[in-house]
């Protein structure tokens, strides 16, 4: 098949966006959980420890997004990640002073790094937080009888971390779901406002279906249904999937208005609703799980891109005399995303916001020499400017984090401030240089094998609908279940192609194929709205529906 190039991104590369609804959260989380041990260790006169209670301390950035149940087992899991990715570092440190061995077991570290938080999907910040703190550590002096100590003060700064995650669950409980469901909402309106033919009706029933997906994953992902609240919010989502499927029988302004209602910690709107509409959803907590190694396998070109760049990138940074290749290593792996154009869009931001983060240490860093106090106090101020910036852009983000990790590097004895400024902006070009470079040499050819199977996916769950729809009365449990299944492959399929459709040198994707299953597949979503019966926008069904 022929292959094809697609144009690369600038000026939409950088262009800001709006902030999270919660940027707040991981930008003052991050700050609770850094400030006790770092303010402990220089009460104690020994802040060159700091960057391994920073190891445990960054993992408080981790499962915003995520009720509560599963925050507590996603952070644990990313706490004994890191532990662990720091444990093999400072051992491997501690047993040689070959920069080619360390740099080559960094890549490798990155690579798994990515791999896993891929596979498992944690969510923001990903591998990069993971990857700095090990790939730091191969460079950092000690002997072997001084891992476990600097292991166990990780621990406990992850320890206090994972508290620091759990304790808004104490005053808003649901938050998460509330919120991922509100989302739901608004986007499903939003398409609803289109009535399904309008101006931009294709990307906003993306959006929407990808909303939907996403609030029925926060929703699943406790587990069994125990609450009352958690049962409304459930009746709240498939209002938007009904929305969704049947978009110029809604109504905009009823979803907009229950999706205001969920803010804070109100009551719940309470949608009237046979229990017929939830048999999806258990059949769905009692179908087993795709466990996450399955996803490995789609993810070895990336995890090629990654070990190989980041390689390249810390010998590169070697052969220019750079005395910290760690920092070449990681802006390597900061770049790799879904795709090459994603991944050219990281690196122009990466670049763009060290460069002016390199200025601002300049500025910042006679203040932080004044006293560790002041030294203290600055990094905590740049945790903070990080996250509540980062979500409007990644490089604005990075205004941030570059000075953050300059300063950190001066924990342990302070340094000549022109020397780390420009190994700071030569490891990062050289690490963005090499590593989109390795992008487009390493291929991923299997983007469109992921479209083959999310089409065959689509076709399988779209006929099985239909062949419920054809039975004179459908039990309702196979019929919402049909739709669900329906509904989820749809939505898979588009981020599939949204992914595949960024890659470079790869064959002729079925964009064609992919625009008819997605209308076939929406009309018999709709369809199976209607044989479920018609639902009124006043938050009631008729009585119609209640018929078996």
């Amino acid at each position: 098949m022929s292959t094809a190039t697609r144009p690369l991104p600038l000026a939409g590369a950088l262009r800001l966006g709006r902030p999270s609804d919660i940027w707040f959260k991981p930008a003052f989380s991050v700050v609770a959980a850094v400030a006790p041990p770092n303010l402990i260790l220089l009460a104690l006169g020994r802040l060159d420890l700091a960057m391994y209670t920073m190891a445990g301390s960054l993992c408080a950035l981790y499962g915003h997004n995520r009720p509560y149940p599963a925050r507590a087992r996603t952070l644990a899991r990313v706490i004994l990640g890191m532990v662990a990715g720091l444990a093999v570092a400072l051992t491997a440190a501690s047993l040689t002073g070959n920069a080619v061995v360390l740099v080559t077991v960094g890549a490798l570290m990155a690579a798994v790094q990515k791999v896993l938080c891929d596979a498992t999907r944690v969510g923001p910040p990903g591998n990069v937080v993971l990857t700095f703190i090990s790939s730091a550590s191969l460079f950092a002096p000690g002997t072997l009888g001084q891992v476990p100590g600097h292991v166990t003060l990780a621990l406990a700064a992850g320890a206090w971390a994972w508290l620091v995650g759990m304790a808004p669950g104490l005053l808003r409980p649901h938050g998460p779901e509330r919120r991922a469901t509100a989302h739901a909402l608004n986007a499903t309106a939003a398409y609803a406002d289109t009535r399904g033919t309008g101006a931009g009706h294709a990307k906003a029933r993306a959006g929407a279906a990808a909303a939907v997906q996403a609030a029925w994953q926060s929703l699943l992902a406790t587990g069994a249904r125990t609450d009352r609240t958690r049962r409304a919010l459930e009746h709240l989502v498939v209002r938007a999937e009904v929305a969704l499927a049947a978009p110029a029988d809604a109504d905009p302004a009823l979803l907009r208005g229950w999706a205001r209602a969920l803010r804070g910690t109100g009551r719940v709107p309470r949608v009237s609703g046979a229990d017929d509409e939830l048999l999806g959803v258990d059949a769905e907590l009692a179908a087993p799980h795709r466990p996450s190694w399955r996803r490995l396998g789609p993810l070895a070109p990336l995890a090629a891109r990654t070990a190989l760049g980041c390689a390249l990138a810390g010998y590169a940074s070697l052969a220019l005399g750079v005395g910290r290749p760690y920092w070449a290593l990681v802006t390597a792996a900061s770049l790799y995303q879904a795709n090459v154009t994603l991944t050219w869009s990281r690196g122009v931001q990466r670049v763009v916001g060290n460069l002016l983060g390199v200025l601002v240490f300049a500025a910042v860093v006679p203040l932080a020499h004044l006293h560790p106090a002041a030294l203290v106090l600055c990094c905590l101020a740049f945790n903070f400017g990080a996250e509540a910036l980062i979500g409007r852009n990644y490089w604005l983000g990075s205004v941030c984090v570059t000075p953050m990790a300059l300063l950190i590097t001066e924990f342990a004895r302070t340094q000549d401030a022109g020397q780390l400024i420009t190994e700071r902006v030569v490891d990062t070009l050289v690490g963005a240089l090499v590593g989109f470079g390795t992008a487009v040499v390493v291929t991923n050819r299997r983007a469109g094998d992921g479209i083959e199977h999310a089409l065959t996916a689509v076709e399988r769950a779209r006929e099985q609908a239909a062949g419920v729809l054809a039975e004179p009365r459908p039990a309702p449990r196979a019929l919402e279940a049909a739709r669900r299944a329906l509904a989820a492959t749809l939505a898979e399929l588009r981020a599939t192609t949204d992914a595949a459709s960024g890659e470079w040198w790869q064959r002729a994707l079925p964009q064609e194929r992919v625009v008819l299953a997605e209308q076939s597949g929406h009309r018999t979503l709709a369809a199976t709205v209607r044989r479920q019966g018609p639902h009124t926008w006043d938050g009631t069904r008729t009585t119609e529906d209640a018929r078996p």
